[in-house]
């Protein structure tokens, strides 16, 4: 990655002035209502193309300019911070954190003892003062030297006590920001009340931190970054909040009850080198597409006490910590159309298409939309400006519409009357709509997944072949094709004897399959191969599965309540196509799993398997009995041996199989002292499963 990021290019002094005036405007809109019609990346490019003119014409720089200022030089609060609250630098890759490093070293004229790693949040500044552990004050971050008093949102902020576990006098300083859940429930309770919703996360805790009188609920969550003493602090937690390093400093804060990043799935570590500082950088990236919350990058402090006393601070950010920007994963672009999809089991999906955009180092032209009614409860219409998420390999989603830039050009989306496949009735008694056929009304997309290579692998079954059997209404489902005679198939098109022979060998030899490859054959929803491998290995039989009740799913891992009464009514729905699967002969068993009712029957052991109980993880290339595997096939040999495969390293990890290029998750492994073993010796645990 270049640490050289993208600019807003700027060509004279008209378009200069216009960018300043832009820039000042949005940075205006975001402080203040929450609403700025530009994203952050969008502002960002914008600000140092500015800084990037001006650098070039010092004698033409304007006094508003935002460069180089603490928000855009926006906000002037009336309330004086007791320290400046200051912005962070910024670096944009592995090469210029080396070098903004090798200057503070420089700076120090020693190496730096250690340095903390910690998820930059992504929301608004504040800083909370206590008086004998009771809050009595919250500030905006503002200009950095005074912010606004924002003390009657404190009620509204999960994390924040309202009493401290202990009676210090202490300010604590973190971001306030809502959590996924909070925004969807904020945006709820704001169209009821104004009939708008708020353009992202970010923008909806900036605006209800400022607003006063709120006509609707909503919710936000605190996390604190650091603590200072103030007038009225003790000696001795004066002398510590000073002393101690960045590190134990937030282990104080969290002994006091605030909320800090360690009590989310990216806590932050110290590293003693930079090169361990960007192995977390990357644990901390991969992690952000789970988050509840956003972040748009990692911040990195020299950790002790004395390192960022000595280092400083610069006029609008401290010389001993920078923020590691990550790639932009919102962006603000129009909704062109809505397209009604028709999925393999009858779910009529709507799909938004997107004036194209770049969000996440790659091009977004559709996003996701869950269903009809959280279209009119985002109050989406066509040719909105709206935001787009994405962060990882998670299908980009629209979270809301930017209503302050409607034009009032937009018009409604028609919501369909009818199956937008075969005109037949729809469904609506569940959020998800579906077509009254169900899986009959695709049913070329229910038999192309069925036979796909992570299911059957019926190999000679393309897309075409397929289209031909149901057109000439061979098959109707994918259980049809284990019945079909040597007659039936030489008799199509371009199929001779021996291609006839082949295909019908090959649907033969898919009757064996695992009761698991069965299972997700079916496209039961709420299910996919790990899920499928786990029914099965639970249950071991088909008629097992068939008796469950919604109680007996829930004892699967990752099943809960909802997805337990999903998996009982789709089973049920399917039982014609599982009874032609029995009749046909297909296997209905899982090889080496013992069900239920093994494990329940008094005085016998359960099968003693190499993996059970354990949760395994298998990172980079594989090698040896294991060379050429797909890290699904790898996943399947785990739960096949009694394992819960996993895709990152946690607490909970038992076992890491860490091949070439293994990285940050073999680093990760070894901090938590994990088993960490080779993909060889990995294969000789599990041989009898090979």
């Amino acid at each position: 990655m270049s640490d050289s990021p993208a600019r807003t290019e700027i060509g004279d002094l008209a378009a200069y002035a216009a960018a300043v005036q832009t820039a000042v405007a949005a940075s205006a809109a975001y402080y203040g209502e929450g609403d700025s019609p530009l994203d952050d990346d969008a502002f960002d490019r914008l600000v140092r193309g500015i800084a990037a003119y001006e650098a070039e014409h010092p004698d033409e720089v304007l006094p508003e300019s935002p460069a180089g200022k603490v928000a855009g030089g926006a906000v002037v609060g009336d309330v004086p911070h007791t320290v400046p609250m200051l912005s962070l630098d910024n670096v944009f890759s592995a090469e210029g954190l080396r070098m903004w490093a090798a200057r503070l070293v420089r700076r120090l004229g020693r190496e730096v003892a250690a340095w903390s790693v910690e998820p930059k949040l992504d929301g608004m500044a504040i800083s909370a003062r206590y008086r004998g552990g009771r809050l009595v004050r919250l500030v905006t971050r503002g200009d950095g030297a005074a912010g606004d008093d924002v003390s009657h949102c404190a009620g509204m902020i999960l994390g924040l006590p309202a009493r401290l576990a202990r009676p210090l006098t202490v300010e604590l300083r973190g971001e306030v920001l809502m959590t996924r859940a909070q925004f969807e429930a904020a945006n709820a309770a704001r169209t009821a009340a104004v009939g708008t919703t708020f353009a992202n996360p970010r923008s909806a805790a900036a605006g209800s931190l400022r607003t006063r009188d709120h006509p609707y609920k909503v919710e936000m969550t605190f996390f604190a970054y650091g603590a200072l003493p103030v007038d009225g602090t003790d000696d001795e937690t004066a002398a510590r909040l000073r002393d101690l390093p960045h590190s134990r400093v937030m282990e104080l804060v969290a002994g006091l009850g605030a909320n800090t990043a360690a009590a989310t799935s990216a806590p932050g570590t110290t590293a003693t080198s930079i090169e361990g500082v960007l192995e977390r950088v990357e644990e901390i990236a991969a992690l952000r597409a789970g988050l509840d919350f956003g972040i748009d990058g990692i911040v990195i402090k020299a950790d002790a006490a004395a390192d960022q006393a000595d280092a400083g601070l610069s006029s609008r950010a401290p010389r001993w910590a920078v923020a590691y920007k990550l790639p932009a994963v919102e962006k603000i672009t129009r909704l062109l159309d809505v397209e009604w999809n028709v999925g393999r089991t009858g779910v009529i999906a709507p799909r938004a298409v997107l004036e194209p955009v770049e969000v996440d180092g790659s091009t977004v032209t559709y996003a996701t939309l869950h269903n009809a009614a959280d279209i009119e409860r985002r109050g989406l219409m066509i040719g909105d400006h709206v935001t787009v998420y994405k962060a990882g390999d998670v299908i980009p989603r629209v979270e809301a519409p930017v209503v302050h830039l409607r034009s009032g050009q937009e018009r409604p989306v028609e919501i369909p009357a009818a199956c937008p496949r075969c005109g037949d009735e729809i469904d609506a008694s569940q959020q998800r709509w579906r077509c009254v056929r169900g899986r009959a009304c695709h049913a070329v997309v229910s038999v192309r997944y069925a036979v796909a290579r992570d299911q059957f692998d019926i190999e000679g079954l393309g897309e075409g072949r397929i289209d031909q059997l149901i057109a000439t209404g061979l098959i109707t489902d994918f259980a049809d094709l284990f019945t079909l005679t040597h007659e039936q198939v030489i008799a199509l098109d371009r199929m001779g004897e021996t291609s006839t022979t082949a295909l019908l060998a090959a649907i033969e030899g898919a009757k064996a399959k695992p009761l698991n490859k069965v299972f997700c054959a079916l496209g039961v929803r709420g299910t996919g191969r790990s899920m499928s491998r786990r029914i099965a290995r639970h249950f071991a039989t088909m008629d097992a599965i068939r008796a469950a009740d919604a109680a007996a799913f829930q004892e699967v891992e990752g099943v809960g309540p909802e997805r337990a009464a999903v998996l009982v009514a789709e089973i049920a729905e399917l039982a014609p196509l599982i009874d032609k699967l029995v009749a046909a002969g297909v296997t209905m068993t899982e090889p080496g799993a013992a069900g239920p009712a093994a494990r329940e029957a008094p005085g016998e052991d359960a099968p003693s398997l190499p993996l059970a109980g354990m949760s395994v993880v298998a990172t980079g290339a594989m090698s040896g009995p294991l060379d050429g595997l797909s890290r699904d096939r790898v996943n399947e040999l785990i739960e096949r041996a009694g394992g819960t495969a996993s895709s990152s390293v946690s607490a909970r990890t038992s076992l890491l199989v860490a091949g070439e290029r293994a990285g940050s998750k073999k680093a990760r492994a070894e901090r938590l002292g994990i088993e960490i073993v080779t993909p060889e010796e990995f294969a000789a645990r599990v041989a009898a499963f090979l």
